[in-house]
C-alpha cells in the first residue's frame, strides 16, 4: 500500500513511458485539451503576486506551457522537467547563435532536463514556482510528487497544479462491463487538499470544473483520447486483444448516452495551489521561534 492507503503500482509507469514517447513527435496535434487548462491556470496568476526569477515546470511534455510563462514572467528561467525523453527532444527547437550571442534569447528558450517527479534531479529551495499542468493522475501516487515541489521550492515559493477528479471520463467507464480497467484512477479535490498539507505546504486553495466534450462518434472519442496520450495505462487493463463482442457492447452503452446526436465525454478539472511557508522546526525538531514583531522593552 501507499502513503495514502492506495494501492502500491496501480499505474505501469512504463506504459505511461512508451505512450507518450509514440505520440510525441506529434503531441501538438493532440493535446487541445491540455493546452486548454494551461490558459485557464495561466488566468489564475492574475491573483497571484509573485515574481519568480526560476520556474519548475513539472511533467513539461514538450514544454506548451512555456510560452505563456516566458510571457509572463521575461525575467524567469524555465526548466522543463518531464519523464519521457522522448517528449523533451521533440519540442526542442535551437536558438540561432546570434540571438544568444546578442542576448535576444533570455526568456525564450527552456531548460529540459529528463527526471521522475518523485525523485527530482534539482537542488533544493532552487526555484520560486513549480508549475504541473495535468501530470498527477499518471503518477501511482501524488503525494511523493508534493513532497518533491515542496523540497525544490524557496521559502515563500508556490506550488500550482491542475490534474483530473473521479468524474473523469465517466462514461466511457460505465461503457465497459469486462471488469478491467478503461481510464486512470483520479484522485479527491479533498485528497489532494489534504496531501499538500500532509507535504507541508500552506494555505492550500483547491478548485474544481466539468468540462464535457462531445463527438460525432465512440471512435472519434477513442482516437482523440490517444493521440493525446491519454488512453488507460493501469496495471489493471486488459493486456490482451478485447474481444470483439466487448468493443460491440461497449459502443452499444456508449451510444445509448447520446445528447443531441453527439457521445460526452466528461473532464472533472481540479486546480490547486499553496505555498511553501517558513519552518516551524528546526531538522533536529527543535522549534522555531520568530522575533518579528516582537518589541524591545
Amino acid at each position: 500500500m501507499s502513503a495514502n492507503g492506495l494501492p502500491a503500482g496501480f499505474v505501469d509507469r512504463a506504459q505511461v513511458a512508451r505512450r507518450f514517447a509514440r505520440i510525441a513527435p506529434d503531441y501538438p496535434q493532440g493535446d487541445f485539451f491540455a493546452r486548454e487548462i494551461d490558459r485557464r491556470m495561466q488566468e489564475r496568476l492574475d491573483f497571484v503576486k509573485i515574481d519568480p526569477l526560476r520556474i519548475v515546470d513539472l511533467g513539461c511534455s514538450r514544454g506548451g506551457s512555456h510560452a505563456g510563462l516566458a510571457a509572463r514572467y521575461p525575467q524567469a528561467q524555465i526548466v522543463g522537467v518531464d519523464g519521457a525523453p522522448a517528449m523533451l527532444a521533440a519540442g526542442h527547437v535551437p536558438i540561432p547563435g546570434w540571438q544568444r550571442w546578442l542576448g535576444l534569447a533570455r526568456g525564450a528558450t527552456m531548460q529540459r532536463v529528463a527526471g521522475d517527479a518523485t525523485n527530482l534531479p534539482l537542488k533544493s529551495g532552487s526555484t520560486a514556482l513549480v508549475w504541473s499542468n495535468l501530470l498527477l493522475h499518471w503518477l501511482d501516487d501524488p503525494l511523493p510528487a508534493l513532497v518533491e515541489a515542496h523540497r525544490v521550492l524557496e521559502t515563500g515559493g508556490l506550488f500550482m497544479f491542475s490534474t483530473l477528479g473521479p468524474d473523469t471520463l465517466k462514461e466511457l467507464r460505465a461503457a465497459f462491463s469486462d471488469g478491467y480497467a478503461h481510464t486512470q484512477r483520479f484522485a479527491d479535490m479533498h485528497d489532494l487538499g489534504d496531501m499538500l498539507v500532509a507535504s507541508g505546504f500552506a494555505d492550500p486553495v483547491m478548485d474544481m470544473e466539468t468540462l464535457t466534450l462531445t463527438y460525432a462518434g465512440f471512435d472519434d472519442m477513442l482516437a482523440e483520447l490517444r493521440s493525446a496520450g491519454s488512453a488507460c495505462a493501469m496495471h489493471a487493463r486488459r493486456h490482451g486483444l478485447t474481444g470483439r463482442g466487448v468493443w460491440q457492447r461497449a459502443r452499444a452503452a456508449y451510444e445509448g448516452m447520446a445528447r443531441d446526436g453527439k457521445l460526452p465525454a466528461t473532464f472533472e478539472v481540479v486546480y490547486g495551489h499553496a505555498w511553501k511557508a517558513a519552518p516551524k522546526k528546526t531538522a533536529d525538531g527543535a522549534a522555531i521561534v520568530s522575533l518579528d514583531g516582537l518589541r524591545r522593552r
